[in-house]
């Protein structure tokens, strides 16, 4: 952590990382067209009545590629439901869970879907493009 005095510049992309955890309430935020500081009770239910957000960032937190062991951390999920996912998604580790009316999986390339439950057919996808 920096102290006050540091002036060293940020490292690159640290300011757009967001836990897995966040992604997912920014993701339904944005498809239920509110604030993220407006996910909360009453009007919605705690992300933590579904699944342990600290277990699911723990899980996510850092994705090894290859055989190097370089760590990568996951990204700012930013929307992007127009462009197809650009990794098989059996290919990588996920989650799935449901979510204020929404199926919601996780995967550990950084990629959140969101899919209404409700029976209708749209799909939004968040994350890595």
């Amino acid at each position: 952590m920096s102290s006050p005095d540091d002036t060293s510049p940020p490292k690159p992309g640290v300011e757009d990382i967001v836990s897995p955890s966040q992604a997912i309430i920014e993701a339904v935020a944005d498809r239920e067209g509110v604030d993220p500081t407006e996910i909360e009770p009453p009007a919605y239910d705690p992300l933590y009545t579904v699944i342990n957000p600290e277990a699911l960032d723990s899980l996510f937190r850092d994705v090894t590629h290859g055989t190097s062991g370089q760590t990568h951390p996951v990204p700012h999920a930013t929307p992007h439901a127009d462009t197809p996912a650009q990794t098989d998604p059996d290919s990588v580790g996920r989650v799935e869970l449901e979510y204020e009316g929404y199926a919601v999986t996780v995967y550990s390339d950084g990629r959140i879907e969101l899919d209404d439950v409700s029976g209708s057919d749209e799909s939004v996808s968040v994350g890595k493009e």
